[in-house]
């Protein structure tokens, strides 16, 4: 029996989420699925490194599956290539130890949620920016960010309902850039919690707006009530940029 780790990239667009679901097939992780068990002439499990919701995209999400048929790197490769619809694509593939589990073994995470920030929209970058009009103070969501960096329980910011499960993560960097009227928000941390990143985007957004002081972001933390925080933005502004084992 095998074990393949692989690196995929995908435009989420018209997906419901990476995560198979019982009443659609139109998943990443069902559309790969598919592909490897024609290839395989096997039942196929794919493992990701973790779920991204419907809309999301991923520059580099991490996957795993067994197979006890002969195929080797290069196969999976040109076969995931040629029947793949064209926004999902196999980039890696790497055979690694049999107890190597893309999610339980993933260290570090890294997103970035994007922004379009000027008056009008860019019709071309629509799908992957979320469209701010009003300008952002990015001095004022850089203070208020920085009471997010560190080990905190962030109960205000998920929209994960069961209380028996830990909220404590930790972020080791906020990095915030203007360039033109992009506006990126970089993530890193040793995980996430359920819409975790993009609640945290929507607060930073509050206090870029001036709607919140960014003082206040510091009280919405330990409070652990997430009806203190920013609204959750809408998911096509976020990529998963990359998983580190």
């Amino acid at each position: 029996m095998k074990n393949f780790k692989l690196t995929i990239q995908y435009d989420g667009s018209r997906y419901k989420g990476w995560q198979k679901l019982g009443d659609t097939d139109n998943t990443i992780q069902s559309r790969i699925e598919k592909v490897l068990s024609r290839m395989t002439g096997e039942e196929t499990e794919l493992i990701g490194s973790g779920r991204t919701d419907a809309g999301v995209h991923a520059f580099k999400q991490v996957a795993n599956f067994h197979t006890s048929a002969g195929v080797n790197c290069s196969d999976i490769l040109s076969y995931c290539y040629e029947y793949l619809p064209e926004d999902i694509v196999i980039t890696e593939a790497e055979e690694v130890d049999k107890l190597f589990h893309s999610r339980y073994n993933a260290k570090r995470k890294k997103y970035m949620y994007r922004i379009w920030n000027g008056k009008f929209h860019n019709p071309f970058m629509r799908k992957y920016t979320y469209h701010i009009a009003k300008k952002l103070d990015i001095n004022l969501m850089n203070k208020a960010s920085a009471h997010l960096i560190g080990e905190k329980d962030f109960s205000s910011f998920t929209s994960l309902k069961a209380k028996k499960k830990s909220m404590v993560r930790e972020i080791y960097s906020i990095d915030i850039s203007c360039d033109n009227r992009f506006v990126d928000i970089i993530y890193y941390g040793n995980g996430f919690l359920y819409n975790m990143a993009r609640i945290i985007t929507g607060t930073l957004i509050e206090t870029g707006l001036g709607r919140m002081e960014p003082d206040y972001v510091k009280k919405v933390l330990e409070k652990r009530d997430r009806t203190l925080a920013g609204p959750k933005v809408p998911s096509h502004g976020l990529v998963l940029l990359d998983v580190e084992y």
